[in-house]
């Protein structure tokens, strides 16, 4: 298989490493298996990634900027806010001090334009070959049921409306229904789940068409640059409350990158994320435990194939005692799983620069 590599190199105005330090680990890993690419960012210290890209092209191996879309870019431009059918704020999750998971209004033009703005005034002149768009989404059940219902603005109200959606009925409808609202009709592992109450389901089909419509006008944007583009998104079966449906979003990307994560006890994570869905539908039915074994693992690889565009299931080979406890023997069933379901690739996320030799010795000896 062939792999993508990625690097965190810090927040927007805080340098994690030296270029030296990401070359020399990226140096080690490619040495030893086939790197096709590296996604890194998102700090904006130029000198990171012209030294840093300079050293990739020479190995023949594509750059592309980590470029968060409608979370984490608040912090360096003023966003259209994202708020709930009922117009109040979405709170920031649980832990998250720095706010960097509020996210922004999805139909705003505005807030799609920021993002273009952040690369040209930082990141354009850096020698990227792609960009890769994170948080291009809703909020999901980690800010509670306020974060799937959004956004309720009057700019994404007349979004919903002129596809046949109000935003008014949506709210009445939740607030006489209260938990039956998410009550399930079917929930099959693509995530494409299907409810019982009609405008409720309607709501999360039109949330992922204005989603996808805000990917691609982005998408289009880079692609225009002739830049690869790769989108990150959430496993398909918990995809659809944050409004990504992947044959809508990915249409015109040149790959994603689904985050297959099941170690990760945060956001993205897929335990996590559904534990967070159970936990704010006490009532709901149809909603079932999860298990994230090998078998759940193989459906998601599966129900995949069909998106017209190449995929990297992105594994999570980075450790902390607390977020993530990864392991060898986790990370060798993972890949085994990509490479057996017939992938010829995959993204080894989200920081090699925090992954345990171990963890690389694992990926060497199985590739």
């Amino acid at each position: 298989m062939k792999y993508i590599l990625q690097v965190f190199s810090g927040p927007w105005n805080t340098a994690y490493y030296q270029p030296e330090e990401i070359i020399r680990t990226i140096k080690g890993i490619a040495s030893r298996i086939p790197v096709e690419k590296v996604i890194i960012g998102w700090n904006t210290d130029p000198s990171v990634y012209k030294k840093t890209g300079e050293f990739l092209h020479e190995s023949g191996i594509q750059m592309l900027i980590w470029l968060p879309v409608f979370a984490e870019v608040g912090e360096v431009s003023e966003q259209a806010e994202a708020v709930d059918i009922f117009g109040k704020s979405i709170p920031a999750p649980a832990g998250d001090e720095g706010a960097s998971f509020r996210f922004g209004c999805f139909s705003s033009r505005n807030n799609l334009q920021i993002v273009k703005d952040v690369f040209e005034k930082y990141f354009s002149d850096c020698g990227f070959d792609g960009v890769f768009l994170d948080r291009i989404r809703s909020q999901s059940f980690v800010s509670g049921v306020s974060g799937v219902l959004s956004c309720g603005c009057e700019r994404c109200r007349k979004a919903f409306l002129d596809r046949g959606v109000d935003i008014d009925a949506v709210r009445k409808l939740y607030e006489s229904r209260g938990d039956a609202f998410f009550d399930v009709a079917s929930l099959p592992m693509n995530g494409e789940f299907r409810l019982k109450e009609r405008l409720a389901q309607r709501f999360f089909e039109v949330k992922e068409e204005i989603v996808a419509d805000a990917a691609n006008n982005v998408v289009e944007y880079f692609k225009d640059k002739e830049m690869i583009v790769g989108l990150d998104l959430f496993a398909p079966i918990v995809s659809r409350f944050v409004g990504q449906r992947y044959s809508l979003i990915a249409k015109n990307a040149d790959f994603i990158k689904p985050m297959l994560y099941r170690r990760t006890d945060a956001p993205a994570g897929i335990g996590y994320e559904y534990s967070q869905l159970l936990k704010n539908l006490p009532d709901a039915d149809g909603w079932n435990q999860l298990s994230v074994d090998r078998e759940f693992l193989n459906t998601q690889l599966e129900e995949m194939k069909s998106i017209p565009c190449d995929i990297y299931p992105g594994i999570e080979i980075n450790y902390d005692e607390q977020i993530v406890r990864t392991d060898e023997r986790y990370i060798a069933e993972s890949l085994t799983a990509v490479r057996d379901c017939g992938y010829g690739g995959a993204a080894l996320c989200w920081d090699v620069m925090q992954a345990p030799q171990s963890h690389i010795q694992a990926i060497i000896e199985m590739s």
